[in-house]
């Protein structure tokens, strides 16, 4: 899988998480949660995109594993807002599904990069 694509798919994420946090706030008036949201999820790419300057392999693979956490993370608030009712179920699920595939296309190149480097 080229970077480009997973570059390209968490830039993508972190515009839904904007504009999904953008709406909880003005329709439920919620700020505490959907800030930690907004952190974590647009931290996801960010994260990704600086990997491409990374001082060699082990860099690389620190920001890839640095997003990953932020993924997990991401995961958690977004399954909080859903749960307590300031998402419904059909924002939370593609949303969550997007937030899983990059999980698991990090967790594919973290694994291939580490092996690389052996």
């Amino acid at each position: 899988m080229s970077d480009s694509v997973l570059r390209d798919k968490s830039k993508d994420f972190a515009k839904q998480i904007v504009l999904l946090c953008r709406a909880i706030k003005e329709k439920q008036h919620e700020s505490v949660l959907t800030n930690q949201l907004l952190r974590s999820g647009t931290s996801i790419g960010a994260n990704i995109h600086e990997a491409q300057y990374a001082q060699g392999t082990k860099d690389f693979i620190s920001k890839f594993e640095i997003s990953l956490k932020e993924v997990y993370e991401t995961e958690y608030w977004l399954e909080l807002l859903f749960e307590t009712g300031y998402m419904d179920e059909e924002t939370y699920k593609p949303i969550q599904n997007d937030c899983g595939a990059i999980r698991r296309m990090l967790i594919s190149s973290i694994k291939t990069l580490k092996e690389k480097s052996e």
